[in-house]
């Protein structure tokens, strides 16, 4: 892996691709209605998080949202938790969705491993949703009723949540891979009374029948009324094991050509999310129909740079907030493109072919993608047309250095990458791309307009250049309105206030540059401190993947009593190594070259597998806890994880050694 050094310019727009840019066009017309001068990105932020109700209504008024009861008030406070935003306006997402189609234009592009690339009109989409909501009315669906869906990625979840949206009912959605008891353990808390479903689902070219585990979580959710049932492993699936089914061709039947909306508060809730639920059951995070519309029209539209002309895909599956963001595209009139299977089936170009065959403008994906395609040496520029490919987008964790300098030299050389970060507490980013910037190795472009992100130190005080707590000092519309059955707020103030009272603290380290630009260190709980001096685990990750013989990796800080740490680092090797002494002094080369001598590991350690949440993410904390000797039922739940048995190391390893 080639080194490269963090902060190395890669990319500038041209004067031409920045006055085209959604985000200048946004300037402009600041400058032009609010009497602005703003000739700069850092300007214009500088405002929107100063003038918190100045900037929200500007998008309100820039984005012409549709209200039927407008607003008279635009924050009723400043105060977190209990910042309400817009109060007397009533409105609906599905109705914005829908307001500006354009009937036989593509709205959807389709495809999985057992369905060939189709593409859906605007029309269709908007009749199928007409139809289900048909249905759902019928199903005696109503505002504030949850509807929840245990599907993958496909056309049918799209009109499913339009169709809940429609109603005002509040939507909620696990992936099949998610197991019984994860299921179970998100939706019994909410109550769901429709539950949408598949008979099963193809990954890696591998059949897994859901109809056993769909029995299982209905006869757990006493409050369900109906489920509709889609084939889509079988054609001809029988669903006559379950209760009170109703066939998805039997709930689309009915030729609806007018979709009705019930127009609902600004901060009634739009959907149910859910943290990973590693520690204790997920927390149900609620977010508001409003909240979630203005900031997904300003994060897609003018920090992703997405319109009408644009062909929108991001690889995710409908158990992480990325599914809800790629929805979203559909407000901007753009083409979203869906896809469900492993995307590296039948081989490590799946996603890349698909980006030809679609045309794909932006391609979203998590950083753990573009390493594991550098680490394997693809080159999709040499394979593929990827010509109308502008944009690639990076989350789920920091994208080092090395993944930036891969992307331009191996898909295109002309190519904005938009690294974010945020999270499914807000479904967005605090830490956007933009258009009008460039863009630097290891560096994230911009912290988002309206979201006044700082870097803390442990006493409370902002700092430039230094390592701290990303916080937000200002409230979004999108944070959530509640946790779902907290009723007087102390899980949600648990959360995200207690350490900084009325800030939110997010839970992630970051470094705010002197030109703005950001860098994320992974999670502050899992930072590592040798002598006083931390360093975020995503340093030492980047260091360890330098080592071609690495696969994984990952690395804990146990604290000990008599106030020193140990440092173990565990690391999955590639087929066909072992790690020996020699292996391990090259290891330890790479982290004391690239970070420091201070951070070389107590000792490192071969593991077959890094147990991850369902979402891909490594289990630092729970693994950290384990390792200090705390029962691991008392610190994981295994029904949140991809790997459970993976854990089982970590379990048998912290009985053997005493770090404490």
């Amino acid at each position: 892996m080639t080194n490269i050094k963090e902060g190395t310019l890669l990319w500038k727009p041209t004067e031409s691709q920045r006055k085209q840019s959604k985000m200048f066009q946004y300037m402009n017309w600041v400058n032009e209605k609010k009497g602005k001068s703003f000739t700069d990105y850092h300007s214009l932020w500088n405002w929107s998080v100063n003038e918190v109700e100045e900037f929200w209504e500007s998008i309100w008024q820039f984005f012409s949202i549709q209200a039927k009861e407008n607003y008279s008030t635009v924050l009723t406070s400043h105060e977190m938790p209990g910042a309400k935003w817009f109060p007397e306006a009533t409105i609906n997402y599905t109705e914005h969705v829908f307001r500006n189609r354009d009937p036989q234009k593509t709205a959807i592009l389709h495809t999985s491993e057992d369905r060939t690339l189709q593409a859906v009109t605007w029309d269709k989409l908007y009749k199928d949703t007409a139809a289900l909501q048909h249905t759902l009315k019928k199903l005696g669906v109503q505002k504030g009723d949850r509807v929840v869906a245990y599907v993958p990625n496909i056309y049918e979840t799209v009109v499913a949540f339009l169709a809940a949206a429609s109603l005002g009912a509040v939507w909620s959605s696990a992936s099949p891979d998610f197991g019984t008891q994860s299921v179970i353990d998100r939706f019994k808390q909410i109550e769901p009374k429709v539950m949408i479903t598949v008979d099963g689902y193809r990954y890696g070219g591998k059949e897994f029948d859901r109809l056993e585990i769909v029995k299982n979580i209905q006869s757990e959710l006493p409050s369900l009324k109906a489920t509709i049932a889609i084939p889509y492993l079988h054609q001809h699936a029988d669903f006559s094991t379950l209760i009170n089914v109703v066939s998805w061709n039997e709930a689309t039947q009915a030729e609806q050509d007018k979709l009705t909306v019930e127009h609902v508060s600004f901060n009634d809730p739009l959907w149910i999310l859910f943290s990973s639920g590693t520690t204790g059951k997920p927390k149900p995070i609620v977010q508001s129909q409003g909240g979630i519309l203005l900031e997904h029209y300003k994060a897609l539209s003018l920090h992703n740079d997405i319109g009408e002309e644009d062909r929108f895909f991001w690889f995710t599956t409908t158990g992480w907030m990325m599914w809800n963001f790629l929805v979203g595209g559909l407000l901007t009139g753009s083409t979203i493109i869906l896809f469900d299977g492993n995307p590296m089936y039948p081989d490590e170009t799946r996603l890349w072919k698909l980006a030809e065959e679609t045309k794909m403008t932006v391609f979203g994906t998590s950083a753990s993608f573009i390493t594991a395609c550098m680490k394997k040496g693809i080159r999709p520029k040499e394979s593929f047309n990827l010509s109308a490919l502008k944009c690639i987008g990076s989350t789920g964790s920091p994208l080092p250095p090395e993944g930036f300098k891969w992307c331009y030299e191996n898909v295109k050389s002309d190519l904005w990458i938009a690294s974010v970060s945020g999270g499914t507490d807000v479904c967005t980013a605090f830490i956007l791309g933009n258009p009008m910037l460039p863009v630097y190795a290891g560096e994230l472009q911009c912290r988002g307009l309206g979201a006044k992100v700082e870097s803390f130190t442990d006493a409370g005080e902002p700092q430039i250049e230094q390592v701290g707590e990303l916080v937000l000092t200002e409230p979004l519309p999108s944070m959530p309105i509640y946790f779902w059955n907290d009723p007087d707020g102390t899980r949600l103030h648990e959360s995200y206030f207690d350490m900084f009272p009325g800030i939110w603290r997010h839970g992630d380290y970051i470094k705010i540059t002197e030109r703005h630009t950001c860098v994320i260190y992974g999670r502050s709980d899992a930072t590592i401190n040798r002598g006083g001096i931390r360093i975020g685990t995503s340093e030492i990750y980047r260091a360890v993947d330098r080592v071609s013989e690495v696969e994984d990796s990952l690395i804990v800080d146990i604290p000990k009593n008599n106030g020193e740490s140990s440092t173990p680092l565990f690391v999955v090797l590639k087929d066909g190594h072992t790690l020996t002494d020699e292996l391990i002094q090259k290891i330890n080369y790479q982290i004391r070259t690239q970070c420091s001598p201070r951070h070389v590991p107590t000792g490192i350690y071969q593991v077959e597998d890094l147990p991850k949440t369902l979402n891909g993410k490594k289990l630092e904390v729970p693994i950290k806890k384990i390792l200090m000797g705390q029962p691991a039922e008392q610190v994981v739940n295994k029904g949140s994880l991809a790997n459970s048995k993976a854990l089982e190391y970590f379990i048998d390893f912290a009985k053997k050694h005493t770090f404490v």
